[in-house]
């Protein structure tokens, strides 16, 4: 044993030190998230231990699950994390469990076993092959995401438990199929009737003004944690590295998803469109989008179909009917005698590719709690 002298001269070591590389990577992803530091950091854990070569052997590199309400950004950060390490989010290999509801639709899952009808034209969606199309000579590393667990069927839920304490798959034709270099993912909307019941009274996710907020964080948790419980059972809970709850987010940061929206419209005008223009939208023309696109019962998702209905569409028509050239500037503004936005052109402003305004320097926070499912 150690005496303390010895112990005097020996330097502590800084455990809460990171590599380089997990640095990278929890400052890529929280550029393209704003508002879930628990889902980043769980996420930048696994990440750190997988790097390390510590992951448990004989499981997947990390079984997670993602609660929350309907559009609250669970499957956007996963697609956020692959384009990081992989370069690409159709990297994820999704499972949507509303088509696994009944047994006999695990076949689209692991194929049909040889001697059935229709055997040979049955593929796989999980495969060997499928999970080794992200790997790379630096990063041998998959993602598998299953979406809406609770809809899924009895019998994926016993491939499930076998996946999430084995890493192992057993295809229709006995093929095995390992998944000790997988993070799993599964996300789930429960609870998130109850959420909304408590953040009712706001702009979607967004308390008003005057409304105790204390505690409020602790209850959505509490509240979509009682709810997994109460649906899944403790063997299912138990294999499970890190249940994530998604929080709503703030006022500002509804905002912030808002630029990052409008700057991506202003890309693909840029990108896409055979008349390359610029636009500026007014403090109270974003304030008209915040107000129609932000529901409670679908989070901000809401808020990208606003802007396509409010912004894009009427670009759109614009650029059909000739009314805008190369070059212009437009100005957006809210309407003053109608539910809509007015558009006109700058005549004393022109804006070309290699002189925009700063509209075009693309943000690069993606608030995950808006964008995703």
């Amino acid at each position: 044993m150690a005496t303390t002298t010895q112990r005097a001269h020996e330097k502590e070591l800084d455990t809460k030190k990171r590599s380089a590389s997990s640095r990278r990577f929890e400052e890529a992803l929280r550029e393209k998230i704003v508002g879930q530091d628990e889902a980043v950091q769980a996420l930048v854990d696994l990440y750190q231990v997988f790097s390390a070569g510590l992951r448990s052997p004989g499981r997947p590199v990390g079984n997670l699950l993602f609660l929350g309400p309907t559009g609250s950004g669970k499957t956007r950060i996963v697609e956020a994390a692959a384009e990081i390490l992989f370069g690409n989010s159709s990297s994820v290999i999704k499972v949507d469990c509303a088509e696994f509801q009944h047994s006999h639709e695990i076949a689209k899952l692991i194929g049909s076993p040889p001697g059935y009808l229709g055997h040979k034209e049955t593929h796989p969606l999980i495969t060997q092959e499928a999970l080794a199309a992200s790997h790379t000579d630096e990063l041998k590393l998959s993602f598998l995401l299953f979406d809406e667990i609770e809809k899924a069927s009895d019998a994926l839920w016993q491939l499930l438990l076998g996946m999430l304490d084995k890493a192992t798959l057993t295809l229709g034709d006995n093929r095995r199929v390992d998944l000790s270099q997988t993070v799993i993912f599964l996300t789930s909307n429960l609870g998130g009737a109850e959420i909304a019941d408590l953040m009712e009274g706001g702009i979607g996710f967004v308390q008003p003004k005057g409304r105790p907020t204390t505690g409020l964080d602790e209850k959505v948790q509490r509240t979509a944690v009682e709810a997994a419980r109460r649906k899944f059972s403790p063997e299912f809970m138990n294999r499970l590295d890190n249940a994530v709850v998604f929080h709503p987010l703030k006022q500002e940061q509804l905002a912030n998803v808002l630029e990052i929206e409008l700057a991506q419209v202003q890309k693909r005008v840029l990108d896409s469109s055979a008349v390359p223009f610029s636009f500026e939208i007014s403090n109270e023309g974003r304030q008209f989008l915040l107000e129609e696109g932000t529901d409670q019962r679908y989070g901000a998702r809401h808020l990208k179909r606003a802007i396509e209905r409010h912004v894009v569409s009427p670009l759109a028509r614009l650029l059909g009917t000739a009314q805008l050239q190369s070059g212009d500037m437009l100005l957006i503004d809210r309407h003053p005698g109608e539910q809509g936005l007015a558009f006109r052109k700058d005549k004393n402003r022109r804006s070309f590719r290699e002189q925009l305004p700063f509209v075009m320097a693309i943000p690069t926070q993606l608030a995950v709690a808006q964008l995703g499912a």
